[in-house]
């Protein structure tokens, strides 16, 4: 990806307006987005960064507004966004979506368990049950990406992917 290319209104606004879905999603189902146990189907768009790196900037910018809002206050701002961090940054290198999709798992898992066991509930359940949550979500956005996106070039080119999937593994 070329430098200017990065910077362009159209690409600009592609992850200002991915940004601002990460913020929505996750404050539609606040329950779901901000509690022990946690499913943040907002988490999904965070698969954007496998098939193009400057995803990573909306899914960080997303996910630091998001947390503007949580309950957890700056725990959250900390550990979630640090948590983001180290999940999209090495995602765009991995040759495969599904293994793509456990960094975040694991990411969240370590961190956002962390945060809630500081928050005083057990460590390991924490760490297991927010684990838990984002495989769902992972899952679920790692299949929709392989099977709907990559089988339609419109929708990849809508992302604007810098990938070939033609001959990408499974």
């Amino acid at each position: 990806m070329q430098k200017n290319e990065i910077f362009n209104v159209k690409n600009l606004t592609r992850l200002a307006l991915v940004a601002a879905m990460y913020v929505a999603l996750t404050l539609a189902v606040p329950a779901l987005s901000f509690s022990a146990i946690q499913c943040r189907f907002s988490e999904i768009l965070v698969l954007l960064c496998f098939y193009r790196k400057d995803y990573s900037v909306a899914m960080i910018l997303g996910c630091f507004i998001a947390n503007l809002f949580s309950p957890f206050g700056w725990y959250d701002l900390v550990f979630g966004v640090g948590a983001t961090i180290l999940a999209v940054l090495p995602m765009y290198y991995f040759k495969n979506v599904f293994l793509a999709a456990l960094l975040p798992v694991v990411s969240n898992g370590i961190l956002v368990g962390i945060e809630i066991w500081l928050l005083g509930d057990p460590l390991w359940i924490s760490m297991g049950s927010v684990a838990v949550g984002e495989l769902i979500a992972m899952t679920v956005g790692a299949v929709i990406f392989k099977f709907v996106f990559e089988k339609n070039q419109p929708l990849m080119r809508l992302i604007g992917s810098t990938r070939n999937t033609s001959k990408a593994a499974i």
